[in-house]
């Protein structure tokens, strides 16, 4: 398996904080997180107030990137132990939050997330999807692009310890890129047979018509 890529973002890596990260909001008021020990995995995000929801909580910042950067960065990581930081911000734009990230980079995966990202001109935004209570940890669905394999080592880099009553064990995508590339081509050839067979419909109606007329 090709090491799992973040269309959204890629299984970060919890490095020791010596001290909690804080963000003020907007208007000057207690800040909205602080980065503390999850029981999750690593540092995790917590909510240092009532967050409501639609609030935009933070950016998703670090090292901005190609593609092409991203692969090579992280081959030469050798072993895939599912520890990296790349969030694909658009088809030429990754970012590594392990170079000049921020907090963001700490926020965990969760199948029953109370976040989302939400991408704008090659930026990641990491919002609320509903109220937050105090003291509560940020999560939001990774989302993890993956090629299919059937070693059980290489999926347990990516299995899922949010603790959610309907966790689905992974943080990987739920299929796999080069199943999602067989359904899409499967799509497109049946959308071209439709539009085919819609030309020859209105060909033969046109004949008739020709016939019918004469």
């Amino acid at each position: 398996m090709k090491k799992a890529k973040q269309t959204r973002k890629t299984a970060p890596h919890h490095a020791h904080m010596r001290h909690a990260a804080r963000t003020v909001d907007a208007g000057g008021k207690a800040p909205l997180y602080v980065v503390r020990r999850s029981r999750i995995h690593g540092n995790g995000v917590y909510a240092a107030r009532r967050i409501r929801k639609g609030t935009r909580i933070v950016e998703y910042l670090g090292d901005r990137i190609s593609h092409e950067q991203a692969d090579a960065r992280y081959e030469a990581k050798g072993q895939d132990d599912g520890h990296t930081f790349l969030f694909v911000a658009s088809d030429d734009v990754v970012i590594d939050a392990g170079v000049n990230g921020n907090e963001a980079r700490f926020i965990n995966h969760s199948c029953d997330p109370n976040c989302e990202t939400v991408i704008e001109d090659e930026r990641v935004f990491i919002e609320a999807i509903r109220t937050i209570r105090p003291g509560e940890e940020l999560g939001y669905e990774y989302g993890l692009t993956w090629e299919s394999t059937d070693d059980p080592d290489e999926l347990a880099h990516y299995a899922c310890r949010c603790g959610a009553d309907r966790c689905r064990g992974t943080m990987l995508d739920r299929l796999p890129l080069d199943e999602k590339r067989r359904r899409a081509a499967r799509r497109k050839a049946a959308r071209r047979k439709l539009a085919r067979a819609k030309a020859k419909t209105r060909t033969e109606g046109k004949a008739a018509r020709k016939t019918a007329a004469k």
